[in-house]
């Protein structure tokens, strides 16, 4: 669970912590980690001054930059406008922001921090003064220290520092989940029939994790039919990727944790070997020692089934324990079912391609070639698409009400709804649907591709300029 106030040690501009059962216990960091000197740099050092005790060292801070007339300095204002405590000290920080960028964020994008959160998304021509990063992890790390760990000076990095932003949480405060015990389904009295899971089965091993369970830790470390994976769930963007963490060459399987830090509303997971930040949608490292490596993790089909369909389909799969060794209300939809309910954002991203409604659900086919998104919406006409992603034909099989959708790719064969939710008819052939494959009535296998769920807005984000998008209805 997220919240949005911060600790009492931003004494300028912050509020107090709110308590929340995602809070954890911060471990003491290790001296290499704690924060640098902050008055080597003046600009870091007045940078530092926005957050003073006193309103006039702010504002005499403020006045420092737009004396500069540097467009530099904004993405320091903007971090100080995020904590800002009075409206008096938010107008002094507008001020400043609109004389240096000449213009204020559009009504569209909203005012405040997050307006401008989202300006400066849309200019990267802005660069920050020499410094900003020992400002930003120095002010980060009186929130916890472990965020040293991600984000200090020299670090190398693929994404704009100026764009991570605070989720509302400490490292780990939404902690992983690693090789979780779970129960035979017939033990899993906790679950109704339509309750939703993540499921996943490879080499015939079926595993449910429940989405009650993963709204509260986001992460799950596992291994399944003898392959190590992540589930990656990003609830602010409705996704959960299920990455391959075994690469060639490396001796040890990657282990993933929540840093506690966002990026255009999509978490930036770590690897608890390196401590290098991952974007979880697109798999590939963008700050920290492994950036620029090259390394993309590939995905694994996953689907989101209610837990009736599939404890049908896989009366032997495992679930997920309630005994997690962590104290949570798991009721379901009890941390962000105000947040799955509304139209809008928790926290700021530009949705700039408008074809959809930014949180309208798609399905998102994966590591086959062609990024391709298909709106749930179409699942109504039918449950069974055939359609082409590039030069790949394949069919999908959806249901709209569980966000339920499978993938296989086929040699371009019209398929048509079968006898039963389990099958697909092609002519007067029935063909098994199953997770690894369909399978036609002489062996035939078609290959299930990869793929999962996500709001619009993440995959546009990220896929919209390379990808496809089927036709709205």
């Amino acid at each position: 669970m997220r919240f949005a106030a911060v600790p009492a040690v931003l004494i300028g501009f912050a509020a107090a912590p709110a308590a929340g059962p995602a809070a954890a216990q911060t471990p003491a960091a290790p001296a290499e980690t704690r924060a640098p000197a902050r008055a080597e740099n003046p600009n870091v050092a007045m940078a530092f001054q926005l957050f003073a005790p006193t309103s006039e060292a702010r504002r005499a801070a403020i006045r420092h930059f737009t004396d500069r007339a540097d467009a530099d300095a904004i993405p320091a204002l903007i971090q100080a406008l995020r904590f800002v405590r009075s409206a008096a000290d938010a107008q002094s920080l507008i001020d400043a922001l609109t004389e240096l960028a000449g213009e204020n964020p559009s009504e569209a994008e909203g005012g405040g921090w997050a307006g401008w959160q989202r300006w400066l998304e849309a200019h990267p021509e802005i660069r920050p003064f020499e410094g900003f990063a020992t400002f930003k992890s120095g002010l980060y790390a009186q929130i916890d220290p472990d965020f040293l760990l991600f984000l200090r000076e020299g670090v190398a990095h693929e994404i704009r520092l100026e764009e991570i932003v605070w989720g509302g949480v400490v490292k780990d405060g939404i902690p992983a989940l690693t090789n979780p015990k779970r129960i035979a389904a017939a033990e899993a009295d906790y679950l109704t029939e339509e309750e939703l899971v993540f499921g996943v089965e490879i080499d015939g091993d079926a595993r449910a994790y429940p989405l009650r369970i993963l709204d509260w830790h986001e992460m799950l470390n596992d291994v399944v039919g003898g392959v190590p994976v992540s589930l990656a769930y990003c609830t602010l963007c409705g996704s959960g990727v299920l990455f391959e963490t075994r690469l060639p060459g490396r001796d040890a399987h990657f282990v993933f944790g929540s840093s506690g830090f966002l990026y255009r509303s999509n978490k930036l997971m770590y690897d608890t070997e390196t401590n290098s930040l991952w974007n979880q949608f697109t798999g590939r490292p963008v700050v920290g020692p492994l950036t620029g490596s090259g390394i993309e993790l590939s995905t694994r089909p996953v689907v989101i089934a209610s837990w009736a369909d599939w404890r049908a389909r896989h009366p032997d799969t495992t679930v997920l324990s309630l005994d997690t060794g962590h104290v949570r209300d798991y009721t379901p939809g009890r941390p962000y079912g105000g947040y799955f309910a509304s139209p809008d954002l928790m926290f700021p991203a530009r949705v700039e391609d408008d074809a959809l409604a930014p949180k309208e659900y798609v399905f998102a086919l994966r590591s086959s070639g062609t990024e391709k998104a298909w709106p749930l919406a179409l699942f109504e006409r039918s449950p069974v698409i055939n359609d082409v992603a590039g030069a790949v034909p394949l069919t999908l099989l959806g249901a709209p009400e569980t966000r339920t959708v499978r993938a296989y790719r086929t040699r371009g064969e019209a398929f048509e709804p079968g006898d039963r939710p389990d099958l697909l008819r092609l002519g007067d052939a029935q063909w098994r649907v199953e997770e690894a494959a369909l399978i036609g009535p002489t062996g035939e296998r078609y290959a299930r591709l990869p793929g999962h769920i996500a709001y619009w807005f993440a995959w546009s984000g990220y896929f919209g300029d390379v990808g496809e998008r089927a036709a709205a209805p």
